[in-house]
Protein backbone atom coordinates (compact mmCIF):
# COMPACT_ATOMS: atom_id res chain seq x y z
CA UNK A 1 0.00 0.00 0.00
CA UNK A 2 0.77 3.48 0.29
CA UNK A 3 -0.76 6.94 1.77
CA UNK A 4 -2.79 9.75 -0.25
CA UNK A 5 -2.07 8.49 -3.65
CA UNK A 6 -1.45 5.52 -5.64
CA UNK A 7 -1.50 3.84 -9.03
CA UNK A 8 -5.53 4.33 -9.04
CA UNK A 9 -4.65 8.34 -8.73
CA UNK A 10 -5.85 10.09 -11.29
CA UNK A 11 -4.54 13.52 -11.63
CA UNK A 12 -5.11 16.79 -13.08
CA UNK A 13 -2.58 20.03 -13.11
CA UNK A 14 -3.71 23.19 -12.50
CA UNK A 15 -1.45 25.69 -14.49
CA UNK A 16 -0.38 22.74 -17.01
CA UNK A 17 0.25 25.45 -20.00
CA UNK A 18 2.90 27.53 -17.77
CA UNK A 19 6.38 27.05 -17.14
CA UNK A 20 6.70 25.44 -14.26
CA UNK A 21 3.30 23.11 -14.87
CA UNK A 22 4.33 21.87 -18.30
CA UNK A 23 7.70 20.64 -16.96
CA UNK A 24 6.53 19.04 -13.80
CA UNK A 25 3.53 17.57 -15.90
CA UNK A 26 5.94 15.87 -18.48
CA UNK A 27 8.01 14.61 -15.27
CA UNK A 28 5.17 13.30 -13.76
CA UNK A 29 3.93 11.43 -16.44
CA UNK A 30 7.37 10.36 -17.49
CA UNK A 31 7.75 8.45 -13.78
CA UNK A 32 4.61 7.10 -15.10
CA UNK A 33 1.60 9.26 -12.88
CA UNK A 34 -1.52 8.68 -14.53
CA UNK A 35 -2.25 12.61 -15.59
CA UNK A 36 -5.64 12.63 -17.03
CA UNK A 37 -5.62 16.60 -17.69
CA UNK A 38 -4.69 19.92 -17.21
CA UNK A 39 -6.74 22.87 -16.66
CA UNK A 40 -5.85 26.43 -17.95
CA UNK A 41 -8.59 29.34 -18.66
CA UNK A 42 -9.33 30.03 -22.03
CA UNK A 43 -7.31 27.24 -23.12
CA UNK A 44 -10.03 24.82 -23.26
CA UNK A 45 -9.87 21.95 -26.12
CA UNK A 46 -6.32 21.97 -26.71
CA UNK A 47 -3.92 19.12 -25.53
CA UNK A 48 -0.86 19.03 -23.69
CA UNK A 49 1.68 15.95 -25.48
CA UNK A 50 3.62 14.52 -23.22
CA UNK A 51 6.07 11.20 -23.19
CA UNK A 52 5.96 8.64 -25.90
CA UNK A 53 3.77 10.42 -27.62
CA UNK A 54 1.09 10.59 -25.14
CA UNK A 55 -1.58 13.73 -25.25
CA UNK A 56 -4.02 14.89 -22.66
CA UNK A 57 -7.03 17.48 -23.03
CA UNK A 58 -6.59 20.74 -21.36
CA UNK A 59 -9.85 22.38 -19.90
CA UNK A 60 -11.06 25.78 -19.02
CA UNK A 61 -12.17 24.87 -15.11
CA UNK A 62 -11.91 22.17 -12.62
CA UNK A 63 -15.63 20.99 -12.71
CA UNK A 64 -15.53 20.56 -16.54
CA UNK A 65 -12.50 18.23 -16.27
CA UNK A 66 -13.48 16.28 -13.42
CA UNK A 67 -17.13 15.39 -15.06
CA UNK A 68 -14.97 14.68 -18.30
CA UNK A 69 -12.03 12.55 -16.52
CA UNK A 70 -13.53 10.75 -13.49
CA UNK A 71 -9.91 12.52 -11.81
CA UNK A 72 -9.78 12.53 -8.19
CA UNK A 73 -6.68 14.67 -7.52
CA UNK A 74 -5.30 18.21 -8.73
CA UNK A 75 -1.94 19.54 -8.51
CA UNK A 76 -1.68 23.36 -9.01
CA UNK A 77 1.42 25.24 -10.34
CA UNK A 78 -0.72 28.60 -10.37
CA UNK A 79 0.93 31.69 -9.92
CA UNK A 80 -0.02 33.12 -6.00
CA UNK A 81 -2.33 35.78 -6.40
CA UNK A 82 -4.54 32.77 -7.67
CA UNK A 83 -3.63 29.47 -6.40
CA UNK A 84 -6.18 30.45 -3.14
CA UNK A 85 -8.99 30.51 -5.75
CA UNK A 86 -7.21 27.19 -7.60
CA UNK A 87 -7.37 25.33 -4.34
CA UNK A 88 -11.49 26.04 -3.69
CA UNK A 89 -12.12 25.35 -7.60
CA UNK A 90 -10.73 21.74 -7.13
CA UNK A 91 -12.29 21.32 -3.76
CA UNK A 92 -15.41 21.84 -5.14
CA UNK A 93 -15.32 20.20 -7.87
CA UNK A 94 -15.10 17.11 -5.76
CA UNK A 95 -11.72 15.81 -6.19
CA UNK A 96 -9.87 13.53 -2.72
CA UNK A 97 -6.51 14.98 -3.10
CA UNK A 98 -5.40 19.02 -3.89
CA UNK A 99 -1.69 19.70 -3.54
CA UNK A 100 -0.42 22.79 -4.05
CA UNK A 101 2.99 23.29 -4.91
CA UNK A 102 2.57 27.52 -4.85
CA UNK A 103 4.77 29.00 -2.54
CA UNK A 104 3.84 32.93 -1.57
CA UNK A 105 0.18 32.21 -1.31
CA UNK A 106 -0.67 35.34 0.97
CA UNK A 107 -1.13 33.70 4.40
CA UNK A 108 -4.98 35.95 4.55
CA UNK A 109 -5.76 33.68 1.57
CA UNK A 110 -4.83 30.67 3.52
CA UNK A 111 -7.46 31.30 6.60
CA UNK A 112 -9.94 31.24 3.89
CA UNK A 113 -8.78 28.01 2.54
CA UNK A 114 -8.33 26.06 4.97
CA UNK A 115 -11.74 25.84 6.46
CA UNK A 116 -13.16 25.49 2.94
CA UNK A 117 -11.32 22.65 2.57
CA UNK A 118 -12.12 21.37 5.79
CA UNK A 119 -15.67 21.49 5.13
CA UNK A 120 -15.58 20.11 2.25
CA UNK A 121 -13.74 16.55 3.08
CA UNK A 122 -10.86 17.44 0.84
CA UNK A 123 -7.14 16.49 1.74
CA UNK A 124 -4.56 19.86 0.89
CA UNK A 125 -1.52 18.97 0.90
CA UNK A 126 0.76 22.28 1.12
CA UNK A 127 0.73 24.87 0.12
CA UNK A 128 4.53 25.99 -0.15
CA UNK A 129 5.68 22.13 -0.76
CA UNK A 130 6.89 19.48 -3.11
CA UNK A 131 3.86 17.12 -3.05
CA UNK A 132 4.55 13.90 -2.63
CA UNK A 133 5.80 10.27 -4.35
CA UNK A 134 5.21 6.31 -3.64
CA UNK A 135 7.67 4.35 -5.90
CA UNK A 136 6.66 2.53 -8.76
CA UNK A 137 3.06 4.07 -7.82
CA UNK A 138 2.43 8.05 -8.76
CA UNK A 139 4.31 11.37 -8.39
CA UNK A 140 2.49 14.20 -7.65
CA UNK A 141 4.28 17.24 -7.45
CA UNK A 142 8.52 18.15 -8.05
CA UNK A 143 10.37 15.21 -5.87
CA UNK A 144 12.49 13.34 -8.15
CA UNK A 145 11.76 10.11 -8.93
CA UNK A 146 15.21 8.83 -9.59
CA UNK A 147 16.01 9.30 -6.18
CA UNK A 148 13.59 7.04 -4.91
CA UNK A 149 13.19 3.20 -4.55
CA UNK A 150 10.21 1.04 -3.36
CA UNK A 151 10.18 0.03 0.73
CA UNK A 152 8.83 0.13 3.99
CA UNK A 153 9.76 3.58 5.68
CA UNK A 154 7.11 6.61 5.28
CA UNK A 155 9.22 10.54 4.96
CA UNK A 156 7.28 13.25 6.45
CA UNK A 157 8.86 16.41 6.20
CA UNK A 158 8.38 20.51 6.36
CA UNK A 159 11.70 20.59 3.78
CA UNK A 160 11.70 20.10 0.21
CA UNK A 161 15.61 19.41 -0.29
CA UNK A 162 16.19 17.78 3.35
CA UNK A 163 13.10 15.30 1.98
CA UNK A 164 15.03 14.85 -1.00
CA UNK A 165 18.53 13.77 1.13
CA UNK A 166 16.99 11.51 3.57
CA UNK A 167 15.25 9.51 0.95
CA UNK A 168 18.75 9.85 -1.08
CA UNK A 169 20.38 8.43 2.30
CA UNK A 170 17.73 5.17 2.34
CA UNK A 171 17.51 4.50 -1.16
CA UNK A 172 21.57 4.34 -1.45
CA UNK A 173 21.43 1.81 2.10
CA UNK A 174 18.97 -0.15 0.30
CA UNK A 175 15.88 1.10 2.31
CA UNK A 176 12.74 2.34 0.00
CA UNK A 177 10.22 4.20 1.42
CA UNK A 178 6.69 3.55 0.58
CA UNK A 179 5.59 6.97 0.42
CA UNK A 180 7.31 10.43 0.90
CA UNK A 181 5.70 13.79 1.22
CA UNK A 182 6.27 17.26 1.85
CA UNK A 183 3.66 19.23 3.87
CA UNK A 184 5.34 22.43 3.15
CA UNK A 185 6.70 25.21 5.79
CA UNK A 186 3.78 27.96 5.41
CA UNK A 187 2.23 29.06 8.49
CA UNK A 188 -1.01 27.62 7.64
CA UNK A 189 -0.91 24.27 5.63
CA UNK A 190 -3.80 21.82 4.64
CA UNK A 191 -1.93 18.90 5.96
CA UNK A 192 0.01 18.46 9.10
CA UNK A 193 2.58 16.05 10.43
CA UNK A 194 -0.34 13.88 13.15
CA UNK A 195 -2.22 13.94 9.62
CA UNK A 196 0.71 12.14 7.97
CA UNK A 197 1.40 9.92 11.08
CA UNK A 198 -1.73 8.28 11.42
CA UNK A 199 -2.29 7.74 7.76
CA UNK A 200 1.46 5.91 7.86
CA UNK A 201 0.18 4.29 11.07
CA UNK A 202 -2.86 2.79 9.50
CA UNK A 203 -0.62 1.46 6.31
CA UNK A 204 0.52 -1.68 6.14
CA UNK A 205 3.45 -1.42 4.04
CA UNK A 206 5.04 1.40 6.17
CA UNK A 207 7.65 -0.38 8.97
CA UNK A 208 8.94 2.61 10.34
CA UNK A 209 8.74 6.70 9.51
CA UNK A 210 11.15 9.42 9.30
CA UNK A 211 9.96 13.18 10.43
CA UNK A 212 11.65 16.01 9.58
CA UNK A 213 10.91 18.90 11.15
CA UNK A 214 12.63 22.66 11.48
CA UNK A 215 12.57 25.74 13.71
CA UNK A 216 9.84 27.42 14.49
CA UNK A 217 6.25 26.54 16.04
CA UNK A 218 5.08 23.37 17.99
CA UNK A 219 3.74 21.20 15.43
CA UNK A 220 6.79 18.87 15.63
CA UNK A 221 6.45 18.97 20.13
CA UNK A 222 2.59 18.14 19.16
CA UNK A 223 3.27 15.26 16.68
CA UNK A 224 6.00 14.14 19.26
CA UNK A 225 3.28 13.50 21.65
CA UNK A 226 1.29 11.53 19.32
CA UNK A 227 3.89 9.29 18.31
CA UNK A 228 4.00 8.14 22.18
CA UNK A 229 0.18 8.53 22.55
CA UNK A 230 -0.93 6.54 19.22
CA UNK A 231 1.75 4.68 17.04
CA UNK A 232 2.74 1.78 17.23
CA UNK A 233 5.47 1.91 14.08
CA UNK A 234 8.79 3.21 15.26
CA UNK A 235 9.81 6.76 14.56
CA UNK A 236 12.93 8.79 13.96
CA UNK A 237 13.38 12.64 13.11
CA UNK A 238 15.82 15.15 12.06
CA UNK A 239 15.15 19.22 13.39
CA UNK A 240 16.76 21.82 10.80
CA UNK A 241 17.71 24.83 11.86
CA UNK A 242 20.02 24.10 15.03
CA UNK A 243 22.09 26.87 14.49
CA UNK A 244 19.35 29.41 13.64
CA UNK A 245 19.59 32.94 16.18
CA UNK A 246 16.44 33.59 17.68
CA UNK A 247 14.03 36.18 15.98
CA UNK A 248 14.83 35.86 12.17
CA UNK A 249 12.84 34.17 10.02
CA UNK A 250 14.97 30.92 8.21
CA UNK A 251 13.93 30.16 4.79
CA UNK A 252 9.93 28.67 5.20
CA UNK A 253 7.63 31.28 6.18
CA UNK A 254 6.77 29.62 9.66
CA UNK A 255 10.72 28.84 10.53
CA UNK A 256 10.77 31.65 13.10
CA UNK A 257 11.51 30.82 16.80
CA UNK A 258 9.49 32.97 19.04
CA UNK A 259 10.33 32.24 22.39
CA UNK A 260 11.67 28.87 23.52
CA UNK A 261 9.18 27.30 22.02
CA UNK A 262 10.44 26.85 18.48
CA UNK A 263 13.95 26.03 19.09
CA UNK A 264 15.56 23.00 17.23
CA UNK A 265 16.91 22.45 20.96
CA UNK A 266 13.44 22.06 22.44
CA UNK A 267 12.22 20.23 19.41
CA UNK A 268 14.61 17.94 20.14
CA UNK A 269 14.36 17.44 23.37
CA UNK A 270 10.84 17.19 22.41
CA UNK A 271 11.94 13.93 20.25
CA UNK A 272 13.89 12.43 22.91
CA UNK A 273 11.41 12.71 25.92
CA UNK A 274 8.93 10.90 23.50
CA UNK A 275 10.66 7.78 22.27
CA UNK A 276 11.94 8.84 18.94
CA UNK A 277 15.49 8.75 17.47
CA UNK A 278 16.77 12.42 17.00
CA UNK A 279 19.55 12.47 13.94
CA UNK A 280 22.17 15.01 14.63
CA UNK A 281 22.89 15.29 10.86
CA UNK A 282 20.45 13.96 8.20
CA UNK A 283 22.70 10.77 7.20
CA UNK A 284 22.26 9.31 10.84
CA UNK A 285 18.47 8.94 10.04
CA UNK A 286 19.65 5.47 8.19
CA UNK A 287 21.65 4.35 11.04
CA UNK A 288 18.30 4.92 13.13
CA UNK A 289 15.91 3.63 10.86
CA UNK A 290 18.40 0.21 10.92
CA UNK A 291 18.23 -0.15 14.50
CA UNK A 292 14.68 0.49 15.05
CA UNK A 293 13.60 -2.19 12.25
Amino acid sequence: MAIFIDENTKLLVQGITGRDGSFHTWQMMEYGTNVVGGVTPGKGGQSFDGPDGKKVPIFDDMEEAVQATGANASVIYVPPAFAADAVMEATEAGVDLVVAITEGIPVLDMTRVYPFVKEHGTRLLGPNCPGLLSPGRSKVGIMPGQITSKGNVGVVSRSGTLTYEVVYQLTQAGLGESTCIGIGGDPIIGTNFIDTLQAFEADDQTEAVVMIGEIGGTDEQEAAAFVKEHMSKPVVGFIAGQTAPPGRRMGHAGAIISGSAGTAAEKMKAFEDHGIGVARRPSDVVGLIRDAL
